[in-house]
């Protein structure tokens, strides 16, 4: 049936009956999200609940190493955080733990 003339009143009626059958779809879809949203946090909490916690074993302790430190240390136009990256650093190079290497002076060397 194709409608050629329609008055406006029939018009009117089309369009609230088009606008109600979209606006019904989207209230149908947005209790579609909300009821497969709440499903969906029920079963991410009964998936947190059944996981079991794992209890931690003891751990080995290293060898023990050389006690303390080995003195003052004089520091001459360097800060400590860059002290102790170099003393860091030497210990590495040297494959020695820190605490068994004896820094006496860290200096700056101006060129």
């Amino acid at each position: 049936m194709i409608l050629t003339n329609i008055s406006l009143p029939q018009a009117g009626i089309y369009a609230i009956l088009g606008y109600g059958v979209v606006f019904l779809g989207l209230i149908l879809l947005m209790i579609v999200i909300i009821l497969l949203g709440k499903a969906f946090l029920a079963q991410n909490k009964k998936a947190a609940a059944a996981q079991t916690v794992i209890p931690l074993t003891p751990v080995e302790l290293p060898p023990e190493t050389a006690p303390g430190s080995a003195g003052q240390l004089k520091l001459h136009n360097v800060d400590p955080k860059t002290a102790a990256m170099l003393m860091a650093i030497t210990a590495n190079k040297l494959g020695k733990p820190i605490n068994e290497l004896r820094f006496v002076s860290i200096r700056e060397v101006e060129e």
